[in-house]
């Protein structure tokens, strides 16, 4: 059901020589950029129109308008299950909770007396958010990406999720549902590819965004990079993955129940374990078995996600080189379940989120943590982060300097601007003070 990888004996190679030999999905973007962008283009050039034509191609629905009507978005609420909306409401407290404390504020540095430089930090104008639909539905994915975007303070924003069939072209009632309660008006049936070129361009419907945010499959991903320098985006995100760094001490049943709740992400999701105890990979993977059994989703998501390539349990010698791997590893969530699994987390250095112990499995991150799920994949972890307010926010520096101040540093200004050959940098301090620049 699930492969393993032997790194014990030898010593760990370093860098991408470890990354090399560690399980990771085929996820080629770049192959999926060239089919994406007749897609974007048409969206470009025809509007509402491409994207009404698209998703009766694509979601097999003929949409009357792109924009979801607001009695629509009403009525999701009202019909929303009482659990189902206590359990939303109980996830957004707990995500502004976190992300209200992410706030920057104005911070002013004095370089030298009559010279500061502050630092102020903006909202971006409008953001287009995405929620995935496809083989799930996700309303933990609108509040992931709305509540930081509003703690940010951003004034307008936007949200797509594809059109379903099922229910009359509208996107899912619950995606809808978890819409109103954030206070989100603005929302459209458009899914992948289409959704991101209907924010990077704008159509008759809707104004184009100054960022996208969100997950998605291959196909958002490849519009992201498509439009990456138009727009600003998150991450080009790819299929979800979990690594637990495990030792003796962990439940079997435990880390069996947490590699089987990505599994059934998808099929391209990925599954490892890292672990210096034969015994436990044993256990492990006798667990494995009944309990894929006994849950949903079997054939179409968790065994092909277990049995691929981007899964594996990973024997190494010892917690010390189990870390190295996680590291260079980078995963999206990483489960830390060894003794002193907080002094062993505090020793990661990549990965998108981390959760300790055992009463911190991933499921409580995707929903009700505070923490956001929105995460680096594909070992982009080694180099971004996960979504948060900051993600919505742009550090503008402000510059007030007085004559003396200025006076004060003018000859190194000048002396840097003739070592680049840019005489005319030099000419404008020069200009300040009759030409001739106070020396020192």
């Amino acid at each position: 059901m699930i492969s393993r990888i032997d790194l014990r004996g030898d010593a760990l190679p370093e860098g991408s020589a470890l990354r090399d030999l560690l399980p990771r999905a085929d996820f080629d973007v770049s192959a999926a950029l060239e089919k994406v962008r007749p897609i974007c283009e048409a969206v470009h050039h025809r509007g509402d129109a491409a994207l009404i034509d698209y998703a009766e191609k694509f979601d097999g629905v003929r949409l009357d308008q792109v924009r979801v009507p607001a009695a629509a978005l009403a009525r999701a609420l009202e019909e929303l299950d009482l659990a189902v909306r206590a359990a939303l409401e109980e996830s957004i407290r707990r995500a502004r909770i976190v992300h209200r404390e992410q706030r920057r504020t104005t911070h002013t540095t004095q370089v030298v007396p009559g010279g500061s430089v502050t630092e102020k930090w903006v909202p971006v104008d409008r953001v287009g958010l995405y929620a995935p639909g496809g083989r799930s539905v996700y309303p933990s994915s609108v509040i992931m990406n709305v509540v930081p975007a509003q703690e940010a303070g951003v004034e307008s924003i936007a949200l797509a999720s594809p059109a379903q069939a099922e229910f009359g072209g509208l996107p899912h009632p619950t995606i809808l549902a978890a819409c109103a309660l954030l206070g989100i008006d603005e929302v459209y049936a458009a899914g992948g590819a289409t959704a991101v070129a209907m924010f990077a361009y704008g159509t008759e419907s809707c104004a184009p965004a100054h960022m996208v945010m969100g997950p998605g499959n291959i196909w958002v991903a490849a519009a992201k990079r498509y439009f990456a320098g138009r727009i600003g985006i998150d991450a080009e995100a790819g299929p979800t993955e979990i690594a637990i760094l495990a030792d003796e001490t962990a439940d079997p049943a435990h880390v069996a129940s947490d590699l089987i709740s990505q599994a059934e992400h998808d099929p391209l999701a990925a599954a490892v374990l890292v672990t210096d105890s034969v015994a436990l990979a044993d256990a492990v993977e006798k667990e494995l078995a009944p309990q894929v059994a006994a849950t949903k989703h079997i054939e179409d998501r968790i065994a092909p996600a277990l049995a691929g390539r981007q899964s594996a349990i990973v024997l190494v010698d010892g917690v010390d080189a189990g870390l190295r791997v996680v590291n260079a590893y980078g995963a999206e969530h990483l489960e830390i379940q060894t003794a002193d699994a907080a002094a062993v987390a505090d020793r990661v250095t990549n990965a998108g989120a981390i959760f300790i112990g055992p009463w911190s499995p991933v499921s409580l991150g995707d929903y009700a943590a505070g923490s956001n799920h929105v995460l680096p994949t594909g070992g982009c972890a080694c180099h971004s982060s996960g979504l948060s307010v900051q993600s919505f926010l742009r550090g503008i520096h402000i510059v007030d300097y007085s004559r003396d101040a200025l006076a004060e540093v003018a000859h190194h200004v000048v002396t840097l601007a003739e070592a680049e050959d840019l005489p005319a940098h030099g000419a404008a301090i020069k200009a300040r003070f009759d030409w001739k620049v106070p020396s020192k």
